[in-house]
């Protein structure tokens, strides 16, 4: 059948070859529908002119009806003049000034049509004026059709062809005219009766050409549901079929390991989220399908301690266990906490990452083959080909969004069967992103911290209050605490004013000398970069002043401060992290911001933020309306490129659950796809998947 939306673009009238080219190379449109998917990023009300009196500099856009009285000509230089046309609407007078194609528009207007002006007036010598406007004959035709006028996203390579976006307007509402017949319906009338959405026809026309806000809005409303329902829809099928196709090993028991830890190993009481977690995990691992489940926890929530209860869980029922971290750092951690947990038991932990060589990677491999190692601990080191499991069971992956898709799917290949996934991270997601970039996994949350914890108070600092943070720095370090101090850069940079490692851990030991501070960055050699934690964590040296390096996974339960300089340069959810290394242990801690004082408002809102509270979930719904989901940590590494055209994350989250529960509702009635009145569903997402949708890698 022929469809006329894959028909070739050039044909529209206005394209051709050349800017059939220019639309191929900068946007990717070659076809109708391409073009029709190329939604407007605004619309600006043609409904209403103006009167010249009523216009004042501050407002956006204007129309204005009236004739030109004269011109005239300012000579600017060589080949450079500017040229001033004063409108009068036969009350009032203004300036239409151009300082390009001025040849054109004296060739082009005059003083006796009636014209239509629009554009953004300004104030220029106390005189009104609109730069640069766009300028219509005023005829009858024209003032009927105006309406809701559509702003197209160019590049500046289109700009300077001619491409502008009143370009593409004329060209869609060129293709819109050939489009007679009512294009074809993608949702069933059951969806759209009951969620009272206007028709596929109804919403692309309307959104590209509205007559009023109410158009704009139905439109845009069907058009985003329709995005994020399919994509919620291949999310859900996926991991439907994931369940039913892919058996899991099934643990029978809690057996002596389990016990003898809960018993007689664990450090505290476990708090309530914890329990219902476990719980969970237990229900999983035996249901006789393979558990993949998404454990999100607040820094210092009590994630690890979990984690290595489901690896015992594995051990006690005859498999191994392994928990993949992102940095060599992170992995020691685990390794020295687990190693530590599990003293006096007969549950052996080893640890393998790219520094483990020769001799002992070799024991560790023979023995790991061999079953006699319960517990591998590692970074991406565990997945290389030659690292055999005799029987994995469970696989920890520690903050996920550090590996790729390819690479946590090489553990699957470690087993007979997959093994239980339990996916760990610190960063909190806001539940429609989760939705979205997780929604396979099943969700567990820790949303309490373990007794004892005082929250971490957050402080404002200008950095030319110094000599106020140095005195609480002594405080702190009199009482026996250490202290953190974190710099942006290893190197001054030339293009950001920055402060930098060096010279900020110089000018500690000057202000400091009666203390002992170590330096750490993620340029160092990785013996020396451990010599230098360790002397921090023993307690040797009071300051560690270091880059981001310590982000993730140092655990140092004294250290009470947190010192952040250029606050303003990192985003909400790397100072969340960065806070999140103190307020570890029983003490009262502290997290200071420091930065210059010209700030922008945005800054000043995302420090507020941090300021107000210590909810990792309240701070990740704030970065993602602040920053948008492209733009967060993890997003781009985890694989899921949010290649939205008109949804939007952050802010249409009422409508991700809205289209979450119409497409969950269609993977219960129908799981495999067979039946007639659910075709048109999975023959558009077929369709989808196969043009231009990246939607692999949501797993």
């Amino acid at each position: 059948m022929y469809d006329i939306l894959q028909q070739d673009v050039m044909y529209i009238p206005g394209v051709g070859p050349q800017r059939k080219k220019l639309l191929k190379d900068e946007l990717g449109i070659q076809t109708y529908g391409d073009l029709l998917g190329h939604y407007p990023y605004k619309h600006i009300d043609r409904t209403r002119i103006y009167a010249i009196r009523e216009l004042s500099a501050d407002m956006p856009f204007v129309q204005v009806m009236g004739r030109i009285l004269s011109f005239e000509v300012f000579e600017m230089g060589p080949r450079k003049r500017r040229v001033v046309a004063h409108f009068s609407d036969g009350n009032d007078v203004l300036d239409l000034v151009w300082f390009q194609q001025t040849k054109w528009v004296l060739q082009h207007y005059d003083t006796t049509t009636e014209y239509i002006v629009f554009g953004r007036p300004a104030l220029f010598n106390h005189r009104l004026q609109i730069a640069h406007p766009e300028i219509e004959k005023a005829t009858d035709v024209q003032l009927k059709a105006m309406s809701m006028q559509p702003h197209y996203h160019t590049t500046d390579r289109m700009k300077k062809a001619g491409m502008t976006s009143r370009a593409i307007e004329r060209i869609v509402r060129n293709m819109l005219d050939k489009l007679t017949a009512p294009l074809p319906e993608t949702l069933p009338p059951f969806i759209t009766q009951r969620l009272q959405l206007v028709s596929r026809d109804e919403a692309l026309r309307n959104i590209h050409y509205p007559r009023t806000a109410e158009d704009v809005r139905k439109a845009t409303f069907r058009l985003k549901f329709e995005e994020l329902f399919y994509i919620q829809l291949n999310i859900l099928r996926y991991a439907s079929d994931k369940r039913r196709k892919h058996n899991g090993y099934i643990f029978h028991h809690i057996g002596h390991a389990f016990n003898t830890f809960f018993y007689y190993h664990l450090p505290f009481t476990l708090t309530n989220a914890q329990k219902r977690v476990l719980r969970e995990i237990r229900e999983d691992v035996r249901s006789g399908s393979q558990m993949n489940r998404l454990l999100q926890g607040d820094v210092g929530s009590g994630k690890t301690i979990v984690a290595l209860m489901a690896m015992l869980m594995a051990i006690d029922n005859g498999f191994q266990a392994a928990i993949m971290a992102p940095t060599e750092i992170l992995a020691e951690q685990h390794a020295a906490t687990l190693t530590a947990l599990l003293e006096g038991m007969e549950v052996r932990v080893a640890m393998l990452t790219g520094i483990v060589k020769g001799k002992r990677r070799k024991e560790i491999l023979d023995d790991l083959s061999a079953g006699r190692i319960h517990i591998l601990v590692g970074t991406h080191a565990i997945i290389e080909d030659n690292v055999a499991f005799a029987r994995l069971g469970m696989a920890i992956i520690d903050e996920q969004h550090r590996f790729g898709v390819a690479q946590r799917a090489r553990l699957w290949n470690k087993s007979e069967h997959p093994p239980h996934i339990l996916v760990m991270t610190a960063t909190p997601i806001p539940r429609t992103l989760a939705m979205t970039l997780y929604g396979d996994l099943d969700v567990s949350v820790i949303d309490e911290l373990p007794p004892g914890r005082k929250p971490i108070v957050t402080l404002h600092k200008y950095d030319s209050r110094a000599d106020d943070i140095y005195r609480g720095i002594r405080q702190q370090i009199k009482e026996g605490r250490q202290v953190y101090v974190v710099f942006p850069l290893i190197k001054e940079s030339e293009k950001m004013d920055l402060k930098n490692l060096d010279e900020g851990y110089a000018h500690y030991q000057e202000v400091f000398p009666e203390y002992r501070i170590s330096k750490v960055h993620g340029k160092m050699k990785p013996a020396e970069k451990e010599a230098e934690m360790q002397r921090f964590i023993s307690g040797e040296t009071q300051i560690l002043v270091s880059t981001t390096v310590i982000e993730v996974g140092v655990n140092v339960p004294n250290a009470s401060v947190m010192i952040i300089y250029e606050a303003q340069r990192f985003g909400l959810a790397q100072l969340h992290q960065l806070r999140g290394r103190v307020g570890r242990g029983a003490d009262q801690s502290f997290c200071l911001l420091v930065t210059p004082y010209q700030l922008s408002k945005d800054t000043r809102r995302r420090l507020d933020i941090m300021c107000d509270t210590n909810d990792g979930f309240r701070i990740a719904e704030a970065d993602l309306k602040l920053r948008g989901p492209g733009d967060l940590e993890g997003t781009q590494q985890s694989g899921m490129m949010f290649d939205l055209k008109i949804a939007n994350i952050a802010r249409d989250g009422a409508i991700v659950q809205m289209a979450r529960e119409q497409a969950q509702r269609i993977v219960d009635n129908d799981p495999d796809a067979t039946l007639p009145e659910y075709q048109m569903l999975w023959q558009r997402l077929q369709q989808l998947k196969k043009d231009n949708i990246n939607w692999g890698a949501i797993s």
